[in-house]
């Protein structure tokens, strides 16, 4: 594909799964994403594993109108809770700086929305990790999960589709 064409493609909903899949249950996004590239999607819905890329999302980020994340999120819940909460609802100032070579997704979705090229809506479906410790099997608890946060980012496809098509 043209490389060019493809950097000025836009997405109608671009779901994107983040983590590192050698940290265990850190790679929950990207597991999810892999798991959805064998149903029958929507036309206009792209998926994307995001694996690590930071600042390199904000290319893609900034072509979709709707956007999906799916991460693993420590909130203090039981191993494998799922949260769904839209992205404005986070309070970015409160959260840690871990590295200063590392860029938040929250950040890049910051920097999108200061160049006018961020996302209209922004969903994240997060999975309380079990072990963020290396390997690349998912622990079971979070394996199980997997399909039912499918199920979740399907009905959520359906949710934006539905109000798309009402706008």
């Amino acid at each position: 594909m043209d490389i060019l064409a493809e950097e000025r493609r836009r997405y109608d909903i671009l779901v994107l799964g983040v983590g590192n899949i050698l940290l265990k249950d850190e790679g929950v996004g990207v597991r999810v994403v892999e798991a959805l590239r064998s149903r029958d999607l929507p036309p206009g819905v792209e998926l994307m594993d995001g694996g690590t890329l930071g600042l390199d999302l904000m290319s893609p980020i900034s072509r979709a109108d709707r956007l999906i994340v799916v991460d693993a999120v420590q909130a203090g819940d039981e191993p494998g809770a799922v949260y769904r909460f839209r992205a404005d609802e986070v309070d970015v100032k409160r959260m840690p700086i871990t590295s200063l070579h590392q860029v938040s997704l929250f950040e890049v979705l910051s920097l999108c929305k200061q160049m006018g090229q961020a996302p209209r809506e922004v969903v994240v479906i997060g999975v309380e990790p079990k072990e963020i410790n290396w390997g690349m099997e998912l622990t079971p608890e979070i394996q199980q999960r997997v399909e039912p946060v499918v199920e979740l980012v399907l009905q959520e496809i359906q949710r934006l589709r539905g109000e798309s098509a009402a706008e």
